[in-house]
């Protein structure tokens, strides 16, 4: 057993359009309870907490009669904050990140930098305005939020792929895989911030 606290995030964002709770455990085991209402992204983000091994609890109430934009923008931007938290000064952590991910057809390529310096690049297309009810557009509204509010670069490029939904869950398993080895403690870090600056 180790005597190293958890890092925890915890945020609460409300605006006139949402109310965004968000609980998140870096050194977890997968567990997730989320309910936005978008029954979509939940299913997205309880794959992100499972293949991160992330513990995540969001809950949100959006302005849903309007459509999904603010309930899927403010949950990444809640979760991006959350994460920034939990990460706390950034020592030890392996920082850098990347792999393919295969889902099914589809293949999406991810890389991740936990540099500070919030950047995204997202090369991902989709041929169709809607998964089910959910509108595709809103996948890259998703990762930006995140991107700008934890404070990584982030860069996502789907290859190939047909199915909308293997495409958008590639992107979500993605991130998941790398951000679970990006922030996990490098034993040779010694506990250092892993930059020449000294901080990050």
């Amino acid at each position: 057993m180790t005597d190293t606290p958890l890092r925890t995030g915890r945020v609460d964002r409300r605006t006139a359009e949402t109310d965004v709770s968000v609980a998140l455990t870096l050194d977890g085991t997968g567990k997730a309870s989320i309910a936005t209402g978008v029954g979509f992204l939940d299913h997205m983000l309880e794959l992100l907490a499972r293949h991160a091994l992330f513990d995540l609890e969001i809950k949100v109430t959006g302005d849903l009669h309007v459509d999904q934009h603010h309930t899927t923008e403010d949950c990444g931007i809640a979760l991006g904050q959350a994460f920034l938290q939990a990460l706390g000064d950034k020592r030890g952590i392996r920082r850098y990140a990347d792999l393919h991910l295969p889902m099914d057809e589809a293949l999406t390529r991810v890389a991740v930098d936990i540099s500070g310096r919030p950047f995204l690049v997202f090369r991902t297309e989709f041929a169709r305005e809607k998964i089910g009810v959910f509108d595709t557009e809103l996948v890259r509204e998703w990762f930006q939020a995140f991107a700008m509010n934890a404070g990584i670069t982030l860069h996502v490029e789907t290859l190939y792929g047909d199915n909308q939904h293997h495409i958008a869950e590639s992107c979500y398993k993605g991130l998941a895989r790398a951000l679970r080895h990006a922030v996990e403690v490098d034993p040779r870090e010694g506990g250092r911030v892993p930059s020449t600056k000294g901080s990050l």
